[in-house]
């Protein structure tokens, strides 16, 4: 039953943007140059992204009670909706570069935001206290990531992005 899980994830993370751009698959597998603890950040997401996808690979999916079936089936479906309008405006990147359309005048970080909400709707769809635990791990490691990201961003694009940042949240 995992498999189905993952299944939609696959399909629209990979499958949709490679369909939309190709050259957004390698963009979206661009890390920003990281420092000291946002290097063993990158480890932990990196490994715990890993230990994810094989947990939900072997997870069985539990009906009861149902107040814990229906709040996963919500963060899964509302994980997997902003997962595609998130690739799909990604995959439309802005001439100057900064990215504001779509999802992206809503939160800076869209796609992590749709993992963390995917991820704990398998969490709850499957009620694995492990799954919740390494979705935490992959969460709070990711913020590392993001904040490596922000800095190379502000790098590239100056006083462009750093307005973006003003004006639109860094998650949701």
């Amino acid at each position: 039953m995992g498999a189905l899980l993952l299944l939609p994830f696959f399909l629209l993370r990979f499958g949709l943007l490679a369909y939309l751009d190709r050259a957004a698959v390698g963009r979206a597998a661009h890390f920003a140059p990281m420092w000291g603890g946002e290097r063993t950040a990158h480890w932990a997401y990196q490994l715990s992204n890993i230990a994810i996808l094989v947990r939900i690979l072997f997870a069985r999916v539990r009906t009861a009670p149902p107040l814990l079936f229906g709040g996963g089936l919500v963060l899964y479906g509302a994980g997997l909706v902003l997962l595609a309008l998130s690739v799909a405006a990604f995959a439309s990147p802005a001439e100057r570069g900064v990215n504001r359309s779509g999802v992206y005048r809503l939160s800076r970080n869209p796609m992590y935001a749709a993992y963390f909400l995917y991820f704990l709707g398998c969490a709850l769809l499957a009620q694995s206290p492990l799954l919740a635990a390494l979705t935490l791990v992959f969460q709070f490691s990711a913020h590392w990531i993001i904040l490596a990201e922000e800095r190379w961003c502000i790098q590239q694009f100056g006083d462009t992005y750093v307005q973006y940042m003003k004006t639109v949240r860094r998650y949701l």
